[in-house]
């Protein structure tokens, strides 16, 4: 499983808007492939932001 899907799962998993800590914090990944698999996955449009620095799955 690459970074970028284990992110989305750790998203999906936590079941509310979570930031790039909470999800170095829940995943236990380094912080810089996380930077790099969010900003994958804002362009790939499979994370939404409903609120500042929060981020979910998109629907």
């Amino acid at each position: 499983m690459s970074v970028k899907e284990q992110v989305l799962e750790t998203i999906k998993s936590a079941g509310k808007p979570v930031s790039a800590g909470e999800v170095e914090k829940l995943s236990g990944l380094d912080r810089k492939e996380i930077d790099k698999a969010f900003n994958d996955l804002k362009k790939e449009k499979a994370i939404v932001s409903p609120v500042r620095c929060k981020w979910e799955a998109a629907e």
